[in-house]
């Protein structure tokens, strides 16, 4: 548990009341919350060099410069951890607890370099910077907020791209499928709360997705819907009723936070929460994965997938392995 005394530093709710502050006047910031939405940092950007973070969204960039970094080698959980793990979830699942539980580990792994480093030489669509603490490249986001509408683009199923056929095997695969729509149709309930008219735009198309170790294709899908011109005073507030993020939680959210809370053997501190950037007319956010943390016992990478009822663990402990890259 992060216990701080620092000027940016906040317990929920008053996290969300301070952005609902900043918001309605208009003042950019940025932010970092939780993966269970409990505590957070903001950061007011009229003052920019109080923000120690480093970060750069869809080309809202402060540039760094580094060597390159790569990790060297790594070392998962034990399977049999895992398997344990696993086979609880799926027990839930027979009992009808939950749908969808994703379930996450932490890997030890070695760079030949440091967090900045690898901010520098990784390529996301979101990649976040906190100094000796956690570096993130993250291709999901979480919400947006432009021109009156709330966008979502879950991310759910991915598969070597190497793989022949990989991509009609990745949108015939039940499981997947399955996992991917339980999270759209949890994402789509989520943004009814704060917004109107929300519909599913696009329905799992494929994206490809570079890596060190070869491509992957993944699924995603773009929900919208309409929330008007005066959101500004009500962000933080949003942003509290969709968090914990559903992508990386699952399905019913609140019975399968407590499952996750149970199950994992690590905290997962800001690991799957969110980053925000809020520029005084448009909000864009970023689910925290693809997420290396520094720790006493040296660094780590923090990673999973989504468990259903047709899951099995072999898979599902190999899609945690080939996560972990740079």
């Amino acid at each position: 548990m992060i216990v701080e005394k620092d000027t940016y530093y906040y317990r929920c709710p008053a996290l969300f009341d301070a952005i609902n502050n900043l918001a309605v006047s208009r003042i950019p910031f940025f932010c970092l919350i939780s993966a269970f939405a409990d505590y957070g940092y903001l950061f007011p950007l009229d003052n920019k060099e109080v923000c120690p973070i480093v970060f750069s969204f869809c080309g809202n960039k402060i540039n760094s410069h580094g060597n390159n970094a790569i990790i060297t080698n790594f070392k998962p959980p034990p399977y049999n951890r895992y398997q344990s793990a696993f086979d609880k979830v799926q027990q839930y699942q027979y009992d009808g607890c939950t749908y969808l539980v994703n379930l996450t580990f932490s890997s030890d792994i070695n760079l030949n370099g440091n967090l900045y480093d690898i901010y520098n030489n990784s390529q996301a669509s979101y990649r976040i910077l906190f100094p000796e603490r956690f570096v993130c490249f993250s291709p999901e986001c979480f919400i947006k907020i432009r021109d009156g509408r709330i966008i979502t683009y879950p991310m759910k199923g991915t598969i070597d791209a190497s793989i022949r056929d990989a991509e009609s095997i990745l949108i015939n695969d039940q499981k997947e499928e399955a996992e991917h729509i339980t999270i759209v149709d949890l994402l789509r309930n989520d943004l009814s709360r704060v917004a109107d008219d929300v519909q599913v735009d696009q329905y799992r198309y494929i994206q490809k997705i570079i890596s060190r170790n070869g491509a992957l294709y993944q699924t995603s899908s773009r929900i919208s819907g309409v929330i008007g011109e005066n959101w500004h005073g009500s962000l933080g507030s949003i942003l509290q009723q969709l968090l914990p993020a559903g992508s990386v939680t699952g399905a019913p959210k609140k019975k399968t936070v407590q499952i996750i809370q149970e199950v994992e053997d690590h905290e997962r501190g800001f690991y799957t929460g969110i980053a925000g950037f809020y520029d005084g007319s448009c909000f864009d956010s970023a689910v925290l994965i693809r997420y290396i943390e520094k720790t006493d016992r040296g660094y780590i990478y923090k990673s999973g997938g989504g468990v259903t009822i047709y899951s099995d663990a072999d898979s599902e402990y190999k899609e945690l392995i080939d996560k972990i890259y740079v």
